[in-house]
């Protein structure tokens, strides 16, 4: 049974992730922008979820992250199913997946982590994981997973406020989802995952300078880092 459940996450991840690429390029714009509705050539752009191909332009040129985002959507729900198992909480995992590839991909794309996808996805993780709370089967604490949002976002909050630089406000809106799949499992569980979000960054950052590739200004997208520690706190816890 454990076997199918992997498989059929790892199926799941993979076809949301072929829906993305057509959202990811649209959603990359700059904040004050309009969402995209044309290719880089000036064709329309029909529709969000899909393969980002445009027919008008010479063999079907593809302007989107492509076959990638399949493949880390695959990736990490087939990780999460065989971690967490057979609990109703892993629907939750499963359905944020795709949101948080996609999150990560407009984030190095373009500094932003919009509120269309954040603030939604905080919504309906609360509301799912109350229902999963309801059943037997649960492994985790509603109650605290609610506290550890708050305490992750006001903690974000804090330092988007004392260095706006280092920090964008979207990363304060993408905290409080993180907070709470992380709060679910424990107070560790958001610890190991907060400290593995800066920890990431930083190692990125250090590696860019030591390059030559950046300076102590460059901004870096956090998103990534926020979203990829939480992730893989929940693996190892």
């Amino acid at each position: 049974m454990h076997v199918y459940l992997i498989a059929g996450a790892a199926v799941w991840g993979t076809a949301g992730g072929l829906l993305l690429p057509r959202a990811a390029y649209r959603l990359a714009v700059e904040a004050d922008q309009p969402w995209a509705s044309r290719c880089p050539a000036g064709h329309p752009v029909r529709g969000w979820l899909g393969q980002a191909r445009c027919s008008a332009c010479a063999n079907g040129r593809a302007y989107g992250p492509g076959y990638g985002a399949a493949a880390a959507a695959a990736v990490a729900c087939a990780a999460l199913a065989a971690v967490v198992g057979a609990h109703p909480e892993l629907a939750v995992w499963l359905l944020l997946v795709p949101v948080g590839v996609l999150l990560a991909w407009v984030d190095l794309k373009v500094f932003r982590l919009p509120d269309v996808l954040t603030l939604p996805a905080l919504g309906a993780a609360v509301a799912l994981l109350g229902l999963a709370s309801l059943l037997h089967a649960h492994d985790g604490s509603w109650t605290r997973a609610l506290v550890a949002a708050g305490v992750l976002g006001a903690l974000y909050f804090v330092l988007f406020f004392v260095n706006p630089a280092g920090l964008g406000f979207g990363d304060v809106k993408l905290a409080p989802t993180m907070g709470l799949a992380l709060g679910w499992y424990g107070w560790g569980t958001l610890f190991l995952g907060t400290m593995l979000g800066f920890g990431l960054g930083a190692v990125l950052g250090l590696a860019l300078i030591a390059t030559r590739r950046a300076d102590r200004k460059t901004p870096i997208p956090f998103g990534p880092f926020i979203l990829g520690g939480a992730l893989a706190a929940l693996l190892l816890t």
